[in-house]
């Protein structure tokens, strides 16, 4: 156990070291000019030289490299282009908050609908209830997230103009306003879910020991449960790990069409503004929780697995 922790750790400090590297080349190279964007249409030659130097953007790019580097070893992710003189981390920690609310209640709603619904598709392969739950499933996991955007806000128009009970197209803060943006994150995930589970649990429930564990009249509730379930659990597992990590760090589509003002939200106006510290800072988020959800992934396939802890 000890030595996975340390090799993923390990792991992470490599990762983020390679995610500073790249996002910063990334973002020389990219067109256009952040101090350029900043003025607008109040460019002054002065001025530009003032603020380049101010930004340290008239360095070498390499002295520019390691002093951001130094900056993220002291906990200091930078400020912003945009916003002048305000830290990365303060616009991105009132972000982190609204994604993490709004990924969470995704991620808990995909994982209670899509599991139960896949274990019970599995159950009743081939009849009408399973060939009915997979077609509503699949049905939703294939529509992407704008489509279906499209679609909610036609019907909510609709009921609007028919003067019938609406939900809020925008904003964050009450619950009408993230049942809308919660759905379209849930639909994709409960339909990925549950066609895993289902065939995870097709996969195990077809395995020598459940046939062996059903002649020794073991209850069908326990068979199917505590070895059938248990077993199926570690392909669902590693999905949820990922999964995790880039919905609580911000569902980008959704956040922008919804207006949320969430960490996905921020990102991209920062593309749009050419506010290299803020994406690189919003990468790292993002490489950090992959890798860290990957950890937990596999500390979880030891607790379910005990062949896994033995090896």
């Amino acid at each position: 156990m000890l030595q996975i922790i340390t090799k993923r750790l390990l792991s992470l400090v490599f990762v983020l070291f390679s995610l500073t590297f790249i996002t910063f080349v990334v973002g020389h190279l990219a067109p256009g000019d952040p101090i350029q964007a900043l003025l607008s249409n109040r460019y002054d030659p002065a001025r530009y030289q003032e603020l380049k130097h101010d930004y340290g953007l008239d360095r070498p790019v390499h002295d520019q490299y390691f002093t951001y580097v130094w900056g993220l070893l002291h906990g200091d992710l930078g400020k912003s282009f945009h916003y002048r003189d305000r830290p990365v981390s303060d616009i991105l920690s009132r972000g982190m908050g609204v994604s993490l609310q709004l990924g969470l209640s995704a991620l808990v709603l995909s994982t209670l609908i899509g599991i139960p619904a896949g274990v019970f598709a599995a159950l009743n392969r081939n009849r009408v209830s399973d060939r009915l739950i997979m077609f509503i499933m699949l049905s939703l996991f294939s529509i992407p997230s704008f489509v279906l955007i499209a679609i909610l806000l036609y019907f909510d128009v609709s009921a609007y103009r028919a003067g019938l009970p609406y939900l809020p197209v925008a904003g964050w803060g009450t619950f009408p306003k993230a049942i809308m943006p919660t759905f379209v994150l849930v639909a994709a995930s409960a339909g990925y879910i549950t066609r895993l589970t289902r065939s995870s649990m097709l996969e195990v429930l077809s395995q020598d020991y459940i046939r062996t564990a059903r002649s020794k009249g073991l209850p069908p509730r326990l068979v199917n449960v505590r070895h059938a379930l248990r077993n199926a659990l570690l392909p669902i597992v590693t999905v949820l790990g990922p999964a995790t990590a880039f919905l609580v760090t911000g569902a980008f589509v959704v956040e922008k069409i919804f207006s949320i003002p969430g960490v996905g939200y921020v990102s991209i106006q920062s593309i749009g503004q050419r506010d290299y510290p803020v994406i690189q800072a919003t990468t790292l988020i993002l490489g950090a929780a992959v890798v860290l959800m990957n950890l937990i992934t596999d500390l979880a396939y030891i607790a379910l697995d005990p062949r896994i802890r033995t090896a």
